[in-house]
């Protein structure tokens, strides 16, 4: 690497080299992240960022690869690493795959022979099984293989859990999959089966692992009916272990929490603050007001409150809420359920902003100009008293000229202000120019069993854009006024794209035509002016979903390097204390700053906020997928009943195995495997996002419009798998000379070689 090392303050050590940054991550066992590299150099502070920095060099310069949890060499696996058993090859030798690997970032995970384990006493495992291995490269030319691993250990049981559905057929009992990435069912002999019941969710484990006999499964624990219960989201809470239940400790502090106090608190009860939330809101954690700003240096310009409920007057540091409130990290939001952060004696309760309701909260009164542009803000502690619960479609009427008994009242002296004041907002949004990728988002509505009544994509209204931009612009407010108290905080942040990104989607952009304009700097009003000229062609879906790829992931981090998405230099969350607990750190810390009372943030929660960034970031990845991986299964459970069928969608991923297709009415996501389309041998254009035929040149592209059949769907699993009866587009021939971003798919005969379809 070109660059030297920088000390990063004075007094503190240099960081270390890059070479002594590979040197550790290959000598040290196991995970090795930004984490672990400042740990074992003792970078601290400022320094983080630097070391940021740095790493993000080595990474595009090719060094390292892989996520700030998680780097690693390129195309290599750790010498020491777990590997999961998956299967048996022709001549009967173990191989399995790395536990930790993201095919969608990292393409196709390598296959790893297992070898003798290190020692004599070492056990020799089986398919099912996880082992702790070292792992040495091989000549994939000579053994088929990339890696070998000599296993350690094999993990216990108890490391690990395996799930799945048991049925009852009249052949047996038998374990039906709920991982999409390995659908693999397990027999199950009587008296193997603990009483579980034909639907039941349960937790098994593998036996008969000898080397050459068949696997079974033994069932650990029942875990209840998910079809039967209408909460198919159990099989997500049990496979990712969301926390779901709140121990007895909970509830001895829940009896014991302190009747409200209007001490230290100023009275805004008379002010006529208002939630604006979903219809089937539970929760109400914002409240807004806004009136114009009647100083005469301030013409035109508006007065913005918004209340916050104070969460930190219940939920004190260290108690037993607290921990468990870090502990979940986040609500998890089901269409049949929600798996809440704060038990509801305080989510839907005492920290609810119900209508007519006295409640504590934190407030920020901002005051902006003509032009949204913010002069100044105070943030306070309040009583209040909201003067009415609206919903975001009853609010748009009202404004639209549709009142109701409930708006019409509030609609000249509450709604027009709001609705002013969102106005001069919008005109500062649009010179700040953040990224508009605004995608609509599909809602399940769920009937009374628990099951799919219908999808639909709810209307993206003005009320829903107000109160989104009111709550960033609190954040924005919680960022800059902590930062100058000098008080340390959890800031939300959301770095630019990654060089290897940009090359991607430069490399996508050319196969359309389209500039990049590649000589500016990277800024959100770069991707936007991408967004347009994509605008009104038929490929402007194909082009959204390719940039927002591009999009690093945000995180929570004590550091501050920005929101790039938003184009914000300073960004922390503080709207919702009662379903993040990063905005509960942010609570305690103006608490703290600002003198407003004896519960705000402690010197031990300040020494771990970069441990408790990095726990309440995997929370919310986590809760993400939990997320998805329901939406899916209840869709899957939605088409169950319609295989053969023929919909209409559009080709959402390419690899080199396949297409991903998105069915347009109810956002079903299904695979169509590459080994069945058409008459030719498909290449992965990797460059276009395309698989091309090889002597037809007949091209399917992301984005493309397609038919497909519903050939096959495993509900419990949320898999579908489609059958493509569209024909491709034709497109450019490949050159002879394939370029790095051109892959054969691979498709093998029974006999393990390459085989050509015929006509």
């Amino acid at each position: 690497m070109s660059k030297k090392n920088k000390k990063a303050g004075s007094g503190l050590p240099e960081l270390p080299s890059p070479e002594q940054i590979l040197e550790f991550i290959q000598s040290t066992p196991g995970k090795v992240g930004k984490r672990e590299i400042a740990r074992a150099f003792h970078i601290k502070g400022g320094q983080r960022i630097a070391l940021k920095r740095l790493l993000k060099d080595m990474t595009n310069e090719g060094l390292i690869e892989g996520s700030r949890k998680s780097l690693r060499q390129p195309g290599t696996i750790a010498k020491v690493a777990l590997i999961d058993i998956v299967g048996r090859d022709e001549n009967g030798d173990f191989f399995g795959r790395p536990n930790k690997w993201d095919e969608q970032e990292e393409g196709p995970a390598p296959k790893v022979l297992i070898g003798e384990g290190k020692g004599k006493r070492a056990k020799m495992p089986g398919i099912g099984d996880r082992v702790l291995a070292h792992i040495d490269k091989q000549n994939v030319n000579e053994t088929g293989y990339p890696y070998l691993a000599r296993p350690i250990k094999v993990l216990p049981r108890d490391e690990r859990r395996l799930l799945g559905i048991y049925k009852q057929y009249e052949t047996g009992g038998q374990i039906e999959p709920i991982d999409k990435k390995s659908l693999k069912s397990w027999s199950v002999n009587e008296g193997d089966r603990a009483g579980a019941e034909h639907g039941e969710l349960v937790s098994f484990e593998i036996i008969s692992r000898g080397r050459f006999s068949a696997a079974r499964a033994r069932i650990v624990e029942r875990l209840g009916n998910p079809q039967q219960q209408g909460l198919i989201s159990l099989i997500a809470i049990e496979t990712h272990g969301l926390p779901h239940h709140f121990g007895p400790a909970i509830s001895t502090e829940l009896e014991k929490l302190p009747p409200l106090s209007p001490k230290g608190r100023e009275d805004l009860r008379s002010l006529p603050l208002i939630t604006i939330d979903p219809p089937d809101a539970r929760d109400h954690d914002d409240a807004v007001w806004a009136a114009p700003d009647t100083s005469p240096e301030n013409q035109g310009g508006w007065i913005v409150v918004v209340a916050i409920a104070d969460v930190a007057s219940y939920v004190r540091p260290n108690s037993a809420l607290d921990k468990e409130a870090l502990k979940r990290g986040n609500s998890v939001y089901f269409p049949d359920r929600v798996v809440p952060m704060l038990p509801e004696r305080i989510s839907n309760d005492l920290c609810s902003l119900k209508e007519g309701q006295e409640r504590p909260a934190l407030a920020v009164e901002m005051v902006f100009d003509k032009n949204g542009h913010k002069r100044h803000h105070t943030f306070k502690r309040i009583l209040m008293k909201s003067a009415a619960k609206l919903s975001y479609n009853q609010a748009q009427a009202a404004i639209d000229g549709r009142t109701d008994e409930k708006t019409a009242p509030l609609l000249e002296p509450v709604l027009k202000p709001l609705w002013g004041a969102y106005k001069a907002l919008l005109k500062a949004r649009e010179g700040r120019g953040p990224l508009a990728l605004d995608l609509p988002e599909r809602k399940i509505i769920m009937d009374d069993n628990g099951k799919i009544e219908k999808i639909i994509v709810p209307d993206r209204l003005d009320a829903h854009k107000l109160i989104e931009e009111f709550m960033i612009q609190a954040n924005v407010a919680a960022a800059e006024t902590l930062e100058k108290k000098r008080t340390p905080l959890m800031y939300r942040v959301h770095d630019a794209p990654s060089d290897e990104k940009i090359k991607a989607l430069k490399d996508f952009l050319a196969t359309l035509d389209i500039k990049f304009g590649g000589a500016q700097n990277l800024t959100p009003k770069l991707f936007n002016g991408i967004l347009s000229q994509a605008e009104d062609k038929p490929y402007y879906e194909m082009v959204t979903e390719i940039v927002l790829r591009s999009q690093a992931q945000a995180e929570y981090a004590p550091e501050n390097y920005g929101h790039f998405g938003l184009n914000l230099a300073r960004y922390a969350h503080f709207t919702s204390p009662i379903r993040r607990y990063a905005d509960l750190i942010v609570h305690r810390a103006l608490i703290s700053a600002l003198g407003m009372g004896d519960d705000g943030l402690p010197q031990d929660c300040i020494d771990q906020l970069d441990d408790i960034a990095s726990q309440i970031s995997s929370a919310e990845r986590r809760a993400m997928l939990a997320e998805r991986e329901t939406i899916d299964r209840l869709i899957a459970l939605y088409l169950e009943t319609q295989e053969g069928a023929t919909f209409k969608g559009r080709i959402s991923g390419v690899t080199r195995s396949g297409l991903f297709i998105r069915l347009d009415d109810t956002g079903a996501d299904g695979f169509i495997p590459i080994s069945t389309l058409g008459d030719d041998y498909f290449v992965h254009d990797e460059a276009a996002h395309a698989l091309v035929g090889e002597r037809t040149h007949l091209t399917y592209h992301i984005g493309q419009r397609v038919e497909v059949r519903l050939i096959e769907i495993v509900p419990t699993a949320g898999a579908i798998r489609f059958e493509m009866l569209s024909d491709g587009v034709k497109g450019k021939a490949l050159s002879s000379k394939r370029g790095k971003g051109t892959k054969r798919a691979p498709r093998k005969s029974a006999k393990g070689k390459r085989k050509r379809r015929k006509r």
